[in-house]
């Protein structure tokens, strides 16, 4: 029977292809736009499957995109970075503010940010 990590791993995994696909386009508007939209997807499902592993497999209760990250690292799921800190920021961030700039910005930072994404999809296969 599949869990609830089980089933966000496996759209995680998805979501993580789709980002690194958009992610080897020749950056324009729309690329920067559409890897923007897959950081969101990806986040979500990010802190998502930590909640759910620290849920399952060690019983802690996160009910924040933060507080999960802080936990994440606490259980070495990943490598404490401030950028894991700002990613939910980010995340908030384009809810509420969406310039040229910011996006430019955040965009430079998405190679850095899949990475950890990575990182953790890969520790949350070896964890589970």
């Amino acid at each position: 029977m599949m869990t609830k990590l089980d089933a966000l791993k496996k759209q995680l995994s998805a979501a993580l292809a789709r980002m690194d696909e958009v992610m080897r386009e020749p950056k324009n508007a729309l690329i920067r736009d559409a890897a923007i939209k897959r950081f969101e997807f990806a986040f979500d499902l990010v802190w998502k499957a930590m909640r759910a592993f620290l849920e399952e497999r060690k019983g802690i209760t996160c009910t924040s995109p933060k507080e999960c990250v802080q936990e994440a690292f606490h259980y070495d799921l990943i490598i404490y970075d401030d950028m894991w800190m700002r990613i939910p920021e980010w995340r908030n961030q384009i809810v509420h503010e969406y310039s040229e700039e910011f996006a430019d910005d955040l965009y430079g930072e998405l190679p850095k940010i899949l990475l950890a994404f990575h990182q953790l999809a890969e520790a949350l296969q070896k964890n589970s």
